[in-house]
């Protein structure tokens, strides 16, 4: 697997926990705030949606050179 491939997969993860992350909290908010993580429901929000322009942007840009 070449770097482009696990900077890909690695994306795709970061996306899907941090998506996670943000459902957890936004359908079970007495759990978050009893476990302390209640303030951090914007930011995992503004984050997947960061890293989601970011993988398509990297995919745009790279998808004339990766190889499958």
């Amino acid at each position: 697997m070449s770097l482009k491939h696990f900077h890909i997969v690695f994306l795709v993860f970061a996306i899907l926990c941090d998506a996670a992350f943000w459902l957890w909290m936004h359908f079970m908010p007495e759990e978050a705030a009893a476990a302390g993580a209640a303030p951090l429901k914007n930011y995992a929000g503004l984050l997947c949606l960061a890293l989601l322009a970011y993988g398509v942007w990297y995919l745009v840009r790279k998808m004339r050179t990766i190889i499958v």
